[in-house]
């Protein structure tokens, strides 16, 4: 079977999938917060004080900023939002330039059952029109959602949060970003080394918003760093903690494990929702993760990028060879993935860049076999859809078969207690 584009909509009924394109969705006004049943994505545009006669139980209720809320209160409403959002366990992590809406859906349709952004940049995004239209896009279907932003500044933030909250169940900071352009930007884990602004970022976005502020963090070598750091968080607004357990060097996930025992002792001594974050390859992975770590949830990236149908159950062949287990062919391979993933882009359009590192990432076993390929897509200075779908169809031709696998009896669900199965 060949593989071919999708035809487009037509102008009047495509659906545009960018919140802040005028001509195909409403501002952010007095308008939205008639449409929106849900309390937790009003427009922050519509928010005014309430009286010295309204009590901070109506503060709760009314999905008010945690700036009106006792500690207390702020812990108990974290735990009321995770549990109207359904307590999601499998969650796609924030990458740059790759966990764009199409790659989200793509998951999504495979187990997935949150997902954050790519990291924004909140600077630029609160600066550049073209910056918002390209790099934020969500749906409808595209929930829960976490928006990730980088940054340094309090302010900033807040004007960058402020266009999305209607459009997501969480602001996320990314605290945990340890690349050499985030030590150049000063953001991500290096703001590590000054935890007092940390504090006002989080403070700004917690006393500001309607929707919760989650955090996505390192670990520092000592452990008592660490929980006193995410207690400092928690203290300071933060509603939901995604902890990566490896530190702001460790950064080669493949060489080093991430410290699960860790998380699970940072985990005890706060009171919010926590995500686990590392080592997160397969199932088994997951059942195992939330068994040592007590987490609510975990999340996965780059075994993510090789294996979107992860969630489902499905593994690569290196999870599968020289396993004592009994794996199957699961009738799907990465190739297939591509195509699925190709159609989504071609609803919800994304950057090219993206959509090809996605292709290498998917085929890039398949290009060690065939390396001419990969060869006539780097060539390609301008991709379009019918030379990937003809790269598919190149690699069926030539017999290329290279199947993601199934534990027999392969069943994974959700106990009553949230448990793994």
């Amino acid at each position: 079977m060949k593989f071919k584009p999708l035809s487009y909509f037509s102008s009047s009924t495509r659906f545009h999938p960018n919140p802040f394109m005028a001509t195909q969705t409403r501002p952010l006004s007095s308008e939205l917060l008639n449409d929106n049943e849900d309390d937790d994505c009003l427009s922050s545009s519509n928010f005014s004080a309430p009286t010295t006669e309204q009590s901070e139980q109506d503060a709760f209720h009314l999905g008010r900023p945690n700036g009106y809320l006792t500690r207390e209160s702020r812990i108990e409403r974290a735990w009321v939002h995770w549990k109207k959002l359904g307590q999601p366990k499998l969650i796609v992590a924030p990458m740059v330039d790759n966990s764009e809406l199409p790659f989200r859906m793509l998951c999504r349709k495979y187990g997935a059952q949150a997902a954050y952004t790519p990291m924004l940049h909140s600077r630029i995004f609160t600066e550049t029109e073209k910056y918002r239209s390209q790099e934020f896009t969500t749906c409808k279907e595209d929930r829960p959602l976490f928006v990730q932003f980088c940054t340094n500044d309090p302010d900033v933030l807040l004007e960058a949060a402020r266009r999305v909250e209607p459009y997501c169940d969480y602001v996320d900071i990314n605290l945990g970003c340890p690349q050499r352009i985030a030590r150049r930007g000063h953001y991500g884990a290096f703001l590590m080394d000054n935890l007092p602004l940390i504090k006002s970022l989080v403070e700004k976005l917690a006393s500001n918003l309607n929707v919760p502020v989650s955090c996505k963090i390192r670990i520092f070598p000592d452990l008592q760093d660490t929980i006193n750091y995410a207690k400092m968080l928690e203290d300071a607004g933060c509603s939901l903690l995604a902890i990566h357990g490896r530190t702001r060097d460790e950064k080669d996930g493949k060489k080093i494990r991430a410290d699960w025992n860790l998380i699970k002792a940072v985990k005890s001594a706060v009171r919010i929702p926590v995500l686990a974050n590392g080592n997160i390859r397969h199932m088994d992975d997951v059942r195992e993760c939330l068994e040592e770590t007590g987490a609510q949830g975990v999340l996965s990236a780059e075994s993510l990028l090789e294996n979107p149908a992860l969630f489902a159950g499905y593994r690569t062949a290196e999870w599968v060879l020289g396993s004592e287990e009994i794996n199957k062919e699961g009738k799907l391979d990465q190739a297939d993935l591509l195509v699925e993933y190709l159609k989504f882009c071609e609803k919800y359009p994304v950057p090219w860049r993206m959509i090809r590192s996605h292709v290498h990432k998917l085929l890039g076993e398949w290009f060690r076999i065939h390396p001419n390929i990969r060869d006539d897509l780097n060539a390609q200075s301008k991709l379009t859809f019918e030379f990937l779908y003809d790269i598919v169809n190149r690699l069926r031709e030539l017999g290329v078969k290279m199947p993601l696998f199934l534990k027999d009896s392969n069943v994974y669900s959700l106990s009553s207690n949230g448990t793994v199965v």
